[in-house]
């Protein structure tokens, strides 16, 4: 299957996105279609905090057309921000929508959790990743840590790296979830975090990449006939 992907959400989750599903498709010794078509980081974060689902959905059927007219059958968003306004992208689509939501969800009930922390963006936090996980309880960061690990994120995202002080703001809030809220794992609510959770790092708590399960969602999808 050709499959689709709007980019540019921000840019290092392109690459991760990219990486890990080249990576899965030579394991299953597949050919890969795909076809990518780029949005804007701050134009989705402006959106995301007016609440302005029209405006996004309008870009997203843009790009989506232009994949479609490419040969693209079915489109994901590598963005757990751009997530804000899925159901709407879902039902307007032409395409199927390959939706991070429903793989964190299944993984969710593989694992038998009940309690999840997570870090993101301010707004994939305060509403509890849009109150689309209603079989678990949902708890972010408090005030104060929200506030430093959505600075963080945003600074991150625009500059596609990490820094030691930014590192550090998410362990805190990650570790306060589990010790202090009784979290069972800490949802890695936002793409970029894969350039602070490598798989080489040791955050010394449970996470579950949101990230990578989509990729690999997306994976399968593009080993279909």
């Amino acid at each position: 299957m050709n499959v689709g992907m709007i980019v540019g959400i921000g840019p290092a989750a392109t690459d991760y996105y990219y990486r890990a599903i080249i990576r899965k498709m030579a394991e299953a010794g597949r050919d890969l279609n795909m076809m990518m078509a780029h949005a804007d980081t701050p134009t989705l974060l402006r959106h995301q905090s007016a609440n302005n689902s029209q405006a996004q959905l309008d870009i997203y059927m843009r790009l989506t057309e232009k994949l479609v007219k490419a040969g693209v059958e079915a489109v994901a968003i590598t963005s757990i921000a751009g997530h804000f306004c899925i159901d709407e992208f879902i039902s307007a689509s032409p395409i199927p929508v390959i939706d991070m939501i429903d793989c964190i969800k299944r993984e969710i009930a593989r694992k038998n959790l009940k309690r999840v922390g997570l870090l993101g963006t301010r707004v994939v936090m305060e509403t509890g990743f849009y109150s689309k996980l209603a079989s678990v309880e949902v708890i972010a960061p408090d005030t104060e840590e929200l506030s430093a690990v959505h600075e963080a994120y945003i600074a991150m995202a625009a500059a596609g790296a990490v820094t030691d002080q930014q590192r550090d703001i998410f362990q805190s809030a990650g570790k306060a979830l589990i010790e202090n809220k009784g979290c069972e794992c800490i949802l890695l609510a936002g793409t970029d975090l894969a350039l602070v959770y490598t798989d080489d790092f040791d955050a010394g708590f449970a996470i579950m990449d949101c990230a990578k399960l989509h990729a690999l969602e997306i994976a399968s999808w593009a080993q279909r006939e």
